[in-house]
């Protein structure tokens, strides 16, 4: 065991430890400008999924907007509570705004991927979508790059369906016991049994309790965050000047100053949002949309609400109360987001926040399984394959929630997450000038007064597409 944690240390090391978060950064960065900051371009148009009107529903498709939801369910989790309070105790208040600043790159990120998967996806036998970066590899590089793409679906299934999933259970049954005295073992019956309700029932069931849950949950978060804001309204200023002093060395609240600010809330905005990681894209690639850069819109959307939104809810909540004190030893994690809550509006706020963690955690193991599922579907069509990983992702949330030292036994999660980004991001950067051709054809449709562009095949008879997944097409509504 421990020549195993020697290896999986120095995977880790050399990925989120050396060169992942630059590689993320740069290439982030490099495409943003390179498609025109496309993310701002399109940004009032993102707003249409929320309101229906972006894409015609079709009840036996997943749509855009529940693909969204289920994104935006696994992107916001632990990290949104817990992380942005590891980030603001060891970056000071600063590392909030380059959070801010690496979502707004990621949005660029998360577009291409999106775009990407959405490109290359496959219709089923059933009518589903099936997509992804392991396809977008197999279809957009070639054959020659499978090993490429069975490592990337490996890494997948290792790291979100089974390390993550036992993390978010232990999440949700550690809350539970300490607010609630809830013992684990139920917390764990609990959860172990919703858990197999929705994953039994496919990526419908799984979106379809997304589009109950995650409004809800975000609402809620929201909601209780703006309470917080008018109650501290005159402190808002001063906390804004705090985060922008502190970013940029005006002002050093921990040791280490400006670059202790930007490597944690760089760090923690990328675990937060995932864009460019490639877990996202193979729920974006199951929607039913009329052009591949619409669903690239809405995915960038999703990191919008995960850091801008619900991250920055959690940052408010921390410094505009009076537990937090920069530079200082003592609490830290999702407790100084508990007790800084309790401190603005009373005792009853561990409460929330515990059915908080709960909707928070629930959506990501809904996500997590989905994302091993989508993996394993690429490297098997035996439906026995995909009933044994349902069961064994029920076991592994099990068994998360109730053996608090069980997790240490899933320290791969991170190394396998950072070998996956990697993949993903050579892959992006080979296949960017394809999305950049897609991101033109939608420009130019737009620009020649077409309010919903759609993507036609015949046009890109260069691409290895699948012509059935695009019914709208010219060329498939003729025939």
């Amino acid at each position: 065991m421990g020549f195993l944690d020697t290896i999986f240390t120095a995977i880790n090391d050399l990925t989120w430890g050396w060169a992942l978060v630059p590689f993320l950064v740069v290439l982030g960065v490099f495409f943003t400008i390179a498609s025109g900051f496309v993310q701002f371009r399109f940004f009032r148009r993102m707003f249409n999924v929320l309101r229906g009107t972006d894409e015609d529903n079709d009840p036996t498709k997943i749509s855009a907007r529940e693909a969204l939801l289920v994104s935006v369910g696994g992107r916001v989790g632990g990290g949104n509570i817990a992380g942005v309070a590891v980030a603001i105790t060891a970056g000071g208040p600063g590392a909030v705004f380059w959070m801010w600043a690496i979502a707004l790159v990621g949005m660029c990120s998360a577009l291409v991927e999106a775009t990407l998967a959405q490109l290359y996806k496959r219709t089923e036998p059933n009518g589903d979508y099936r997509g992804g970066p392991a396809r977008a590899i197999i279809h957009g590089l070639g054959e020659n790059y499978r090993w490429l793409a069975i490592i990337y679906a490996v890494c997948l299934i290792a790291s979100f369906s089974i390390g993550f999933n036992a993390f978010q259970g232990n999440t949700v049954a550690g809350a539970a016991l300490d607010s609630m005295a809830i013992p684990r073992l139920w917390t764990g019956i609990f959860l172990s049994a919703v858990t197999g309700l929705i994953v039994f029932g496919g990526i419908h069931r799984i979106a379809k309790a997304a589009d109950i849950i995650i409004p809800v949950m975000a609402v809620g978060y929201i909601g209780m965050a703006l309470v917080v804001i008018v109650l501290n309204l005159f402190a808002v200023p001063a906390v804004l000047w705090d985060i922008i002093a502190n970013a940029f060395g005006i002002r050093e609240a921990v040791a280490g100053g400006i670059g202790a600010a930007i490597a944690n809330g760089l760090r923690r905005g990328l675990f937060s949002n995932e864009a460019g990681l490639g877990s996202a894209p193979n729920v974006a690639a199951t929607a039913y949309v009329k052009h591949p850069v619409s669903q690239g819109i809405t995915q960038s959307f999703s990191v919008f609400i995960d850091t801008m939104l619900i991250c920055s809810c959690t940052a408010f909540i921390i410094l505009l109360g009076d537990v937090y004190q920069p530079g200082a030893e003592g609490i830290d994690g999702v407790a100084l987001t508990q007790q800084s809550l309790v401190s603005h509006v009373g005792a009853w706020a561990q409460y929330f926040l515990t059915a908080a963690i709960l909707l928070f955690a629930f959506s990501s193991i809904m996500y997590n399984y989905f994302l091993g599922e989508n993996a394993l579907s690429f490297m098997t069509s035996n439906p026995t394959a995909i009933l044994v990983l349902r069961v064994v992702v029920m076991a592994i949330v099990f068994l998360g929630a109730v053996a608090p030292g069980a997790t240490a036994v899933f320290n791969f999660s991170d190394p396998m997450m950072g070998i996956l980004a990697v993949v993903n991001l050579l892959a992006l950067a080979m296949l960017f000038p394809i999305a950049m051709r897609l991101i033109t054809d939608f420009r130019s449709q737009l620009a020649a007064g077409v309010q919903k562009p759609v993507f036609d095949p015949a046009k890109f008879p260069d691409l290895d597409t699948d012509p059935t997944a695009w019914p709208d097409a010219p060329k498939v509504a003729a025939e």
